[in-house]
């Protein structure tokens, strides 16, 4: 496998697809999944001849299931471990809902320097931050958050059958079809990681304060949201950030959940390139 260390010997493992000349995009996948979660991404940019690159997050899919580091520097680190090892430079960076936050931490703790992030987009993502507080009343409060981590604790494989089965991806609303096989990969990628990252993940991805990255990032980025996301509701989240972003596109998708990059691959994939290319 294709994977690098990083500088607290943490194996990270990777995908690095397409022409090696072409513009590297990095995939940065959300909670509890892993890079599997990109491969439609993936596959469609490799066939319009960009550089297609993806990481399980540490304790996520192949990666090392070590007992610490599951916090946002961390995440952001590893995946400079990644770049600086395959040299990437100009790349777009996209990140679904917790990889959002880390693709964002990234670009703006370490991307902006030496010419290697062209742009950032965020896809359902966590920020500006998704707990409740007095600077973000409209963000989720704390029970909720816990109540992931009971459900996981008590029963963590049937927990991921629920929820992909359910607000992911939207099965869950009138009408909807459930699609086993999507259910299925989601499960097969959350089990494949350890418990104990996915457990101190929600920490990160529902905690962190991602205001200061937004407003640092000058590089142009594109905010893209599901208007009937379960998961990380569009009030406290995607509006928010693209205001306080620099130079920032905002699409708001009616009626998408979540799991938008699967559900609706196909307009997801065509907004993408058309921003890449513009």
């Amino acid at each position: 496998m294709s994977s690098v260390t990083t500088k607290d010997g943490v194996e990270i493992f990777y995908k690095d697809w397409g022409p090696r000349s072409g513009q590297p995009i990095v995939f940065h996948h959300g909670w509890p999944l892993s890079s599997d979660e990109w491969d439609t991404q993936m596959l469609f940019f490799i066939s319009h001849g960009y550089r297609a690159i993806a990481h399980d997050r540490r304790g996520h899919g192949r990666s090392s299931q070590v007992n610490e580091g599951h916090d946002m520097d961390h995440y952001a680190d590893d995946t400079l471990a990644v770049v600086e090892h395959l040299d990437l430079r100009n790349a777009v960076h996209v990140g679904h809902s917790t990889g959002g936050g880390e693709a964002l931490h990234y670009v703006a703790r370490h991307g902006q320097k030496q010419g290697r992030v062209a742009k950032l987009v965020l896809i359902g993502a966590v920020p500006p931050t998704m707990l409740k507080s007095a600077a973000y009343p409209g963000g989720l409060p704390m029970e909720v958050f816990d109540g992931f981590r009971s459900a996981l604790a008590a029963n963590r494989a049937q927990y991921y059958v629920d929820l992909p089965a359910g607000p992911f991806y939207g099965f869950n609303r009138p009408g909807s079809k459930t699609i086993p096989g999507v259910v299925q990969n989601w499960w097969r990628q959350g089990m494949a990681g350890g418990a104990k990252a996915h457990y101190d993940g929600i920490k990160a991805f529902s905690e962190t304060d991602f205001t200061e990255d937004l407003k640092s990032v000058t590089v142009p980025a594109f905010v893209m949201h599901g208007d009937d996301d379960q998961v990380v509701p569009i009030g406290n989240s995607a509006p928010l950030s693209a205001k306080l972003l620099k130079n920032a596109k905002l699409k708001i998708y009616p009626g998408y959940p979540h799991g938008m990059c699967m559900t609706h691959a196909d307009v997801v994939n065509a907004d993408l390139l058309a921003f890449i290319k513009s």
